[in-house]
């Protein structure tokens, strides 16, 4: 069950208070998990047993996502600012410098709270910032076509679709390499999350502009990315190795644009030698 906890940042009209959802379980040294643009927490599910085994997880909907509130007026969903709001809740939850891993728009802020030395050590899987702009411009639209689709969705067809294989496939096929994997409720519960999300244009409008192309010294991190993204092309992960040249850059075998789901093991693996 999610949990929520409220805290101020500052803004430019003044101070603003925010609210963020979260999950918390395990034990040992903090490990803080962001989801990707339109997703929430649950898409950590299926590592989160084994990365409880050996941390104290805390997997969050990020502001505007999942069932955590957007953004107070006057707070953007920018860089700038969605950063600070991650440290606010850290330092609300007594959480000092935790462990970090990502996931697309997820991974891009790990990477983020690296170089604001924030955290000790990240995990980017297949973060965004690495593109060039023909390649955003088609996720974008991927994106926005998929959030479409879930709009005029009505849910009792969601629903009946996510009860066979060939419709999870239908609904996620371009965010998993394994769409047949992930359980119907889950379908349905993250296509909701799709066109619930009250942060989706906003994050995508200023995602225009991103592009990640500072080093994140002085900390593990690592940059992984699946060999079956269809989303985020699996050559931007060699663009950022360019970028962070200390980072370890990991190939997951068969992996779609979301990971967790198509190798649990292997995901929860490489997030646990990075925090390690």
């Amino acid at each position: 069950m999610a949990t929520s906890v409220s805290f101020t940042v500052d803004s430019p009209g003044g101070p603003r208070t925010v609210s963020v959802a979260y999950e918390r379980s395990g034990s040992g040294e903090p490990l803080l998990l962001l989801h990707g643009i339109g997703h929430h927490r649950q898409a950590w599910d299926p590592v989160l047993p084994v990365l409880a085994s050996a941390r104290d997880v805390i997997a969050i909907d990020l502001p505007g996502f999942g069932v955590s509130a957007a953004l107070p007026d006057g707070v953007p969903y920018d860089l700038a600012s969605v950063v600070p709001v991650l440290s606010s809740f850290c330092e609300a939850l007594g959480l000092d410098r935790p462990h970090v891993a990502g996931n697309s728009l997820g991974g891009l802020l790990a990477l983020e709270l690296g170089r604001e030395k924030l955290v000790r050590s990240v995990t980017a899987l297949s973060p965004a910032g690495f593109w060039t702009e023909s390649e955003r411009l088609y996720a974008f639209g991927t994106l926005r076509a998929m959030r479409r689709g879930a709009l005029v969705l009505p849910v009792p067809l969601i629903e009946r679709l996510s009860r066979s294989a060939a419709g999870r496939a239908a609904l996620t096929s371009t965010i998993y390499a394994r769409p047949g994997r992930r359980s119907p409720e889950a379908v349905v519960s993250e296509t909701v999350a799709l066109r619930e999300a009250t942060g989706f244009h906003e994050t995508l409008a200023v995602g225009r502009n991103v592009a990640f192309t500072e080093d994140v010294p002085g900390l593990p991190v690592t940059i992984a990315w699946g060999s079956r993204d269809r989303l985020l092309l699996r050559r931007q992960g060699v663009r950022a190795k360019h970028a962070i040249p200390g980072a370890r850059l990991v190939r997951l075998p068969g992996c779609g644009h979301v990971p967790m789901n198509d190798d649990p093991a292997l995901v929860a693996r490489v997030i646990l030698d990075t925090s390690r």
